[in-house]
């Protein structure tokens, strides 16, 4: 299995801090928010290497930054092209890029890079093992407003997806859906083909949406919570709290 890291994005919501700078590497107490995730990340046994998914702004950065890390698994950064965030191929063609570029034919582990998460994913791997099937996490969420700005599933008794919308006006459940997906070989060939059998590029639940209505998917619900650091004020209250 291999661990794809959607880094591409230029976060022009943290403004100066991020404008030569990729987010997952601002720093968090004494590690960066991309480092948090990879501690975790590597020690899954299945696991046998991490791509880095970025644009050319960014890549040299992620490339100094990966020489200096230990982690047992090789980490390769993969640069899009992309100089601007008005030209960025969007998180879905990002991953559809690096398929293609590395021909990759694993099963992939599929994060965005701006959560720090206080459950390991080895449960998640797991799970999808378990079921056999592509998966997509997903957590309670009561917040109508916040449902509103996310993905939300409809699940069975055994946590298979029924349903996904994007951004619902009027969520059909609680259950939101973060940055996080498995989706096994056998279905590769389905994400492959997805952007030209019309799904949307931009956002990584795009992708997600249009594999439930093509394959079997299953469900995690999150052990424990995450940090979603998407804007300034969540980044300063994530070096709060891991001071």
């Amino acid at each position: 299995m291999k661990n794809v890291v959607i880094a591409a994005g230029y976060a022009t919501r943290l403004g100066e801090l991020t404008k030569n700078y990729p987010k997952p590497l601002l720093e968090i107490g004494s590690n960066t928010i991309l480092g948090r995730m990879l501690d975790d990340i590597d020690t899954i046994p299945e696991i046998d290497e991490h791509i880095i998914i970025t644009n050319g702004r960014f890549a040299n950065i992620f490339e100094f930054w990966a020489k200096k890390q230990h982690y047992t698994k090789p980490i390769r950064v993969v640069d899009d092209g992309t100089v601007t965030n008005e030209t960025r191929l969007g998180a879905v063609c990002d991953l559809l890029f690096a398929m293609d570029k590395l021909g990759l034919d694993d099963d992939l582990l599929v994060v965005a890079a701006d959560n720090i998460l206080f459950f390991s994913f080895q449960e998640f791997v797991d799970f999808a093992y378990s079921k056999q099937t592509s998966c997509i996490m997903c957590h309670e969420q009561p917040s109508i407003e916040k449902l509103q700005r996310t993905g939300v599933i409809v699940v069975d008794e055994n946590w298979r997806v029924l349903n996904m919308e994007e951004k619902p006006q009027v969520p059909k459940s609680t259950w939101a859906v973060p940055p996080f997906y498995i989706y096994l070989k056998k279905d590769l060939d389905l994400v492959r083909h997805s952007v030209e059998n019309g799904c949307g590029k931009d956002a990584p639940g795009n992708l997600a949406h249009y594999m439930v209505e093509h394959t079997t998917m299953h469900a995690w619900p999150m052990s424990a919570g995450r940090f979603d650091i998407g804007s300034l004020d969540t980044y300063e209250e994530a070096q709060k709290l891991f001071a």
